[in-house]
């Protein structure tokens, strides 16, 4: 790796500075997740890929003659006689600007939070479940690195593949019966994943999902053993035939869990109970529109107390056999029960009528 001293020249000492501190940390964050007798293995490169990701940030920062530090009364805040820098959420807000749903900012969006809960746990269950996203973290920091300073700072050709086992095919309810401490870690991955777009979610930078197939021995000793070959570069028939052998290595060899399948958006719980009260109509100022709507969904949920009003002091305090508080996007999710709970009560007509009254 190229220290700071041996870095070419042109860049600010302090941009320099920030990149090797950023390096040094991320190939760190590897080595740790590669370790096989680690089992603080997730817990220790999200915490280290936070510091790295977050020291970029800041020799862009720094590059770009911005002062990544706090203000109060507009002077630069100093802790201990040294600048309160940026933290990697405010870094994120910066370089992203307008860009919230940037699936390379809701990846790290997605660490934040869980880097303050691994902190001062060990939760060796989780490690396969979330290594998807772990993936994405490390891509993602080589592609910005990439873009903003070139390949000679790049990770790439200082690593290589790690050598493999089987991986563990175990789901998040696991982990919970494996350690019941981890549930509140598992409820915010859950809402967290149930939080974010389709779109989102099949990105590779969010979450860098691969098969592996073992085949035969390449034809040319000169092949690499192992390549990435990205899904988006392929044609309409590659597509399909990966698609079709993914489709086939699922079934045959991982059972695939269903995140938050009991959590429910609000447009989702509206279109179920709109669809199991047989689609009615109601004619209001002229237009014809779905009896049950967003606004009679509202109206539900104050009328039965299911969560707290927009604003609240404790949104948490939820019915949560109905409702709950995802906290990393201040919203609020439903489960099934309350949505065959609203069906039976829509379908008295004096108690959808009470909702008007």
């Amino acid at each position: 790796m190229q220290h700071l001293e041996t870095m070419p020249r042109g860049l600010p000492k302090a941009v320099k500075k920030c990149l090797e501190k950023s390096r040094d940390s991320a190939l760190l964050a590897v080595e740790t997740y590669n370790k096989p007798a680690i089992k603080f293995k997730s817990g220790g490169y999200i915490v280290l890929m936070v510091i790295s990701w977050t020291a970029l940030f800041h020799a862009i920062f720094f590059r770009q003659k911005k002062k990544p530090f706090y203000k109060k009364n507009n002077r630069f805040e100093k802790k201990d006689g040294d600048y309160c820098y940026w933290e990697l959420s405010t870094c994120v807000s910066k370089y992203f600007v307008a860009d919230t749903n940037n699936p390379i900012r809701k990846n790290l969006e997605f660490f934040i939070p869980l880097r303050n809960m691994v902190e001062h746990k060990s939760i060796p269950e989780i490690d396969s479940d979330i290594f998807a996203e772990c993936q994405a973290m490390l891509l993602n920091y080589d592609k910005i690195m990439l873009k903003e300073f070139g390949n000679k700072y790049c990770l790439r050709e200082s690593l290589s593949f790690a050598l493999q086992l089987y991986p563990s095919s175990k789901s998040l309810n696991n982990a919970i019966i494996a350690n019941p401490s981890t549930k509140p870690i598992v409820d915010f991955i859950k809402a967290y994943r149930s939080g974010i777009t389709t779109d989102i979610m099949n990105s590779g930078e969010y979450s860098f999902k691969a098969f592996l197939i073992q085949v035969a021995n390449h034809q040319t000793k000169n092949t690499l053993p192992i390549q990435f070959v990205a899904y988006d570069k392929l044609d309409d028939t590659q597509k399909t035939n990966v698609n079709r052998v993914a489709a086939l290595v699922k079934n045959k060899f991982v059972q695939v869990p269903v995140t938050n399948k009991d959590l429910l958006k609000p447009s989702v719980v509206v279109k179920k109970v709109q669809t199991a009260l047989g689609n009615p109509k109601i004619n209001k100022n002229g237009k014809e529109k779905d009896k049950f709507n967003m606004d009679t969904h509202t109206r539900c949920w104050k009328k039965y107390q299911v969560r707290p009003e927009n604003g609240n002091e404790n949104p948490e305090l939820t019915k949560p056999e109905y409702c709950v508080y995802d906290q990393p996007n201040d919203t609020y999710l439903y489960t099934e029960d309350w949505s065959d709970y609203l069906i039976e009560e829509m379908a008295k007509e004096d108690e959808y009528n009470s909702l008007y009254e």
